[in-house]
């Protein structure tokens, strides 16, 4: 690993170079740079994530911390490494003080891979206008997890009203299994649901995601019922002829029952935050049917048809609350 301190954007250039020119087999064939931004408390936790997700998608990480925006002096640390702490790919960390934090984006820029997508993961807290980070506008692909700020139930609002083509979040991915199930529940029936219900917490955003999921593909409304739990506990679907189905998450198990029929089990295990972003990195087009789950739940319409491009929305924090 090479470390540099109070260094420039060019030093970061040559000694990615350097290493690159030592790396052997890793540093071919980049399918794409990932762009992380995140606060100090969480390197930890990315290192872990990012190693999980690089063991199936060879890349180039950019992880962007910005650390005392107030400083007097700009600054810029820096580590280069090649299958280190991140796995099997090229990672830069990127420490950057003072006003340097605010353009972020001149020393990313030179860093990319080239010819390979951009993908913007904002692990800490989302700006609720993505476009008010550079970092956001230059990416085909705009990863966010509304878990992690304040209140997700209306970060989750604010991630619609924002949205754009390439927009994705993280707790719609973890609804992928849930997807699943509920989509090959439905090959072996031959009439439309009459009542659907998600039973969970209403005020987690998976639980309103698959809800709205549910609605966009049915065409009804389907409502989150309180369960116990902090999350998604059931799903239960009541067809015209009599059929109910209910699927429901037991220890990590799913079990579906039918009526007249015999519960079925298959394994439903947790995943970790890497193996949701893996899942992510393997579609680098836009998601329409998230934007019509997103839009379903949150009253905004047409999401999908929105202009897919950026224009970066300057916003200097030091002069938040000043007249001109």
């Amino acid at each position: 690993m090479t470390t540099l301190w109070d260094t420039t954007g060019t030093a970061v250039v040559q000694a990615l170079a350097a290493e690159r020119r030592t790396g052997g087999g890793v540093t071919s064939g980049l399918a794409l740079t990932l762009v992380v931004v995140l606060d100090e408390k969480d390197v930890g936790d990315v290192e872990a994530a990012v190693r999980v997700a690089a063991s199936r998608h060879p890349m180039r990480v950019l992880a962007v911390i910005r650390r005392q925006v107030e400083a007097p002096v700009p600054r810029l640390d820096a580590e280069v490494e090649i299958g280190g702490r991140y796995g099997p790919v090229e990672s830069v960390v990127l420490r950057m003080y003072g006003r340097l934090a605010l353009h972020a984006e001149s020393v990313t820029l030179p860093l990319l891979a080239p010819d390979a997508p951009v993908v913007t993961y904002f692990y800490s807290q989302t700006p609720d206008v993505i476009a008010e980070d550079p970092l956001g506008v230059f990416a085909g692909r705009r990863i966010t997890n509304v878990i992690r700020d304040q209140d997700p139930s209306a970060a989750l609002k604010q991630r619609a009203r924002d949205y754009r083509p390439g927009d994705t979040d993280l707790t719609w991915t973890v609804i992928t299994p849930w997807r699943a199930a509920l989509a090959s529940a439905f090959d072996t029936v031959r009439s439309a649901a009459t009542a659907v219900t998600v039973h969970g917490n209403p005020l987690d955003p998976s639980a309103q995601l698959l809800a709205g999921w549910l609605s966009s593909r049915l065409g009804l409304y389907v409502p989150v019922d309180h369960a116990e739990g902090k999350y998604i506990s059931s799903v239960s679907l009541s067809f015209p002829d009599g059929l109910d189905i209910s699927m429901r998450n037991e220890n990590y198990k799913l079990i579906m029952s039918r009526t007249g029929q015999r519960d079925t089990i298959a394994p439903f295990p947790n995943r970790s935050t890497g193996d949701l972003l893996a899942e992510e990195l393997r579609r680098l087009d836009d998601d329409d049917i998230y934007a019509q789950a997103l839009g379903a739940v949150t009253g905004e319409t047409g999401l999908e048809d929105r202009d897919p491009q950026r224009q970066h929305i300057w916003k200097d924090p030091a002069m938040t609350g000043k007249s001109n």
